[in-house]
Formats: C-alpha cells, structure tokens, sequence
C-alpha cells in the first residue's frame, strides 16, 4: 500500500501563492505517477496536475501559467506551487499515487480557499 499525507492549504487573498506537499510512504518504490486533483462544492473531481516517474508533467488548461508541480529528490514527495490564485481555485485539493499494476492511492485532502 502507498499512503499519502498533503499539508500547506489554507486561506489566501485573489492573486497570492500556496505551496502543497504531499508525502508518500509504504511501497513508495512502486510509485509511477503523482499528482493533485481537486473538487470544488457541487463539482466532480478534476485533475490539476501531475508527474509521472519519467520527469514528464501535465496541467489543467485553468491552472496552465499559475501552478507548478513538482517531485522531490527521494521521489515520494510532489508539490503543487499555486500563483495567481483566483476565487475559482477554491476547493479541497487532493493528493494522488499511481502505483504497481494501476493502483490509486488518494491522500485526506486539504482545503484551499480564496478570497476575492
């Protein structure tokens, strides 16, 4: 199993930053693919970004200019560095692990909120 823990969420006035961290452990050597998604009240889940193990990564047009992800060095962290954050960011952004033969790992979630 691969567990997942984010932090760093929080409230944020339109137009500032947060930084996301999520940690894996367990079978981290499995791990293929790590990424964030999100869910906003009344909304599906949708993918924000993510990493796979080759160094390749992946955006949400809506997020595409303003967030960053990233791996750490030991390959069981990811980062989301969120800039120019607007309203619309808002919502409960959570941590993903693609590993072994199609697995999902999803972290507890941690809330964003932006104020206008």
């Amino acid at each position: 199993q691969v567990q997942l823990v984010e932090s760093g969420g929080g409230l944020v006035q339109a137009g500032g930053s947060l930084r996301l961290s999520c940690l894996a452990s367990g079978m981290i050597f499995s791990i293929n693919a790590m990424g964030w998604y999100r869910q906003a009240p009344g909304k599906q889940r949708e993918l924000v970004a993510s990493s796979s193990s080759g160094g390749s990564t992946d955006y949400a047009d809506s997020v595409k200019g303003r967030f960053t992800i990233s791996r750490g060095n030991a390959k069981n962290t990811v980062y989301l560095q969120m800039n120019g954050l607007k309203p619309e960011d808002t919502a409960v952004y959570y941590c993903n692990a693609e590993w072994a033969a199609g697995r999902r790992s999803w972290g507890q979630g941690t809330q964003v909120t932006v104020s206008s």
